[in-house]
């Protein structure tokens, strides 16, 4: 038999711990987004990546990461936002997933947060094809912040990273 801890609720009667995730929260253009804490490696200052001809216009180039060519993914563009600009709080956050090191630039991380499970909604669902949800695991409010879980294991093992190997090969 497996053992729950309970916590105590006002009413006495005993409530099952929820799980939590931590999660790297991140900007781009006027929405947050959050990603898990365990496939971030490391944080960088944005450097001009080298250009990879004929690549996709959301794969900005490639980086030399202490010997490791990491290819680097703009998420604005990707997730066809306003125009991207890169400034002094502009990053590369250099993601580990499905066996390969990637970067993804984004406009700014924000924080670390841990989110009980019972925290994190559904997204909604869209009748129209036009807009693509299957990266979104959930939506959750943060100090009346809403923050736009991402799936970053399927944004980065899709039809994407395909061309992202064939733009480097």
């Amino acid at each position: 038999m497996q053992q729950q801890s309970y916590r105590a609720t006002s009413q006495g009667a005993p409530k099952v711990e929820s799980r939590t995730s931590e999660f790297l929260t991140f900007r781009l253009g006027a929405e947050s987004y959050g990603i898990d804490i365990l496939k971030v490696q490391e944080i960088r200052s944005y450097e001009a990546p080298t250009a990879i001809a004929n690549a996709p216009d959301f794969i900005k180039g490639v980086i030399n990461l202490r010997g490791v060519i990491v290819p680097i993914l703009d998420l604005r563009v990707k997730f066809r936002l306003a125009e991207a600009r890169y400034d002094d709080f502009t990053v590369a956050i250099i993601l580990n997933v499905a066996s390969r090191v990637v970067g993804v630039v984004v406009d700014s991380v924000s924080d670390v947060i841990s989110l009980a499970e019972d925290a994190v909604r559904p997204p909604p669902e869209f009748a129209s094809s036009a807009f693509d949800i299957k990266y979104i695991t959930g939506l959750a409010t943060v100090e009346d912040l809403l923050l736009i879980l991402l799936d970053i294991e399927k944004l980065m093992t899709g039809a994407d990273m395909a061309l992202v190997d064939s733009a480097m090969h």
